[in-house]
């Protein structure tokens, strides 16, 4: 079996590892040769921190695993065709399409093949060979296994420009019904933990920090979206973790949740919309709205259902509210707030006329803003 027919096999499936909240399947602008139109299921396209996009192939170095996660397409005893690549095909492959231009980044992850730790160190060795055999100096995003040492961990972030180890759920018993052999706080967190003291050490040497981000399986295991928002909100505050992915549960066949319904999408979302509030907004966990049953209303934007839960809040006088106030109002982000903030030092505010260009939702924040102690008229098309 060729490497392009290997790719192909291990394709369809790397859906399940996100590596993006802006993900998309293989861009409709990449013009794969012929011959490579099997790829297709195998390169993704993110948008990067500076706003751009980036075509990224995103596959395993093994589907071979010898582990049992019950919502997992390649878990142990589970009929399929299994496909490994040396760390040198690996590179090879990946340097070929690079250098077609099919590709700009990496995204490996593996089936525990073995031992963690062995599969750890042909992730790395794969790493090692593109940045000093191939002079590699683009993306890379490596996945760290389940119960690999301190060590292996530094010696990834070494390597890659990302890591990440998946929890996959948010406490220990929302683990158990889903993957009953991995243990969180013996086998996952503490890498994300490691990684933060890594990081802290590399930017006291004048290093550039790595990216840390986790992955959480939602809707297969009863978790409430409280729990999730808890337990990122903890590794947010704890360990520095730079982002949560969040994937709804999507039931494969022949698995042992093959018979539970699909994760409705909106939840995905809402929780990606928390996690920003989170990290951009400075939003604390508790100050997010959940139903009785824990979870964030999917019918209303969780910033804009804050707004409506706090009417002692708002409006709020836009010539004088604080960052922090200013940044709870819908529809502005942080961003609209910076070029607030400085039109403020030139004059005062008059009404939206004097907002245009400053890139704020114009029909969503109007309610919860004063200009000069009146409310504004809303005049949609200056915006």
């Amino acid at each position: 079996m060729d490497t392009i027919q290997k790719l192909e096999l291990l394709g369809g499936d790397t859906r399940f590892e996100v590596q993006s909240a802006a993900e998309k399947a293989c861009p409709d602008y990449l013009d794969l040769p012929a011959k490579t139109q099997g790829l297709k299921d195998s390169l993704s396209t993110v948008i990067r921190g500076d706003g751009k996009r980036m075509t990224v192939l995103k596959t395993l170095l093994s589907s071979y695993c010898a582990r049992n996660c019950f919502y997992c397409p390649w878990r142990r005893g589970r009929d399929l065709p299994r496909v490994q690549f040396t760390p040198e095909e690996m590179a090879s492959a990946f340097m070929q399409m690079h250098q077609k231009r099919l590709v700009e980044g990496l995204f490996l992850s593996s089936g525990i093949h073995g031992r963690a730790s062995t599969t750890q160190d042909r992730l790395i060795a794969t790493a090692d060979l593109l940045r000093h055999k191939h002079g590699y100096r683009g993306y890379i995003h490596l996945k760290i296994m389940p119960g690999v040492d301190r060590a292996s961990v530094e010696a990834s972030m070494r390597l890659a420009d990302r890591v990440s180890i998946n929890l996959e759920a948010p406490n220990p018993a929302r683990l158990e019904r889903l993957a009953p052999e991995k243990n969180l706080f013996e086998q996952l967190m503490p890498a994300l933990y490691w990684a933060d003291e890594i990081n802290q050490q590399r930017r006291a040497e004048g290093k550039r920090a790595v990216s840390t981000t986790t992955q959480f399986v939602v809707g297969a295991a009863g978790e409430s979206d409280r729990e999730i928002i808890t337990t990122v909100a903890q590794l947010a505050r704890e360990a520095r973790l730079s982002r949560a992915y969040f994937s709804a549960f999507h039931p494969v066949p022949h698995t042992p949740l093959d018979g539970l319904l699909p994760e409705d999408p909106r939840r995905e979302h809402r929780l990606y919309q928390s996690d920003f509030l989170l990290r951009q907004y400075a939003f604390a966990a508790d100050e997010l709205v959940f139903d009785a049953s824990g979870n964030l209303p999917r019918a209303m934007d969780p910033k804009l259902l804050y707004a409506l839960r706090h009417p002692e809040r708002f409006p709020l006088e836009i010539n004088r509210a604080p960052r922090e106030a200013l940044l709870r109002v819908p529809g502005i982000g942080p961003r609209s707030v910076e070029r607030i903030l400085q039109m403020r030092q030139r004059g005062r505010l008059q009404d939206l006329r004097d907002l245009k260009g400053v890139g704020l939702a114009a029909q969503r924040a109007t309610p919860f803003l004063l200009f000069n102690g009146r409310r504004p008229h809303m005049q949609l098309s200056l915006f």
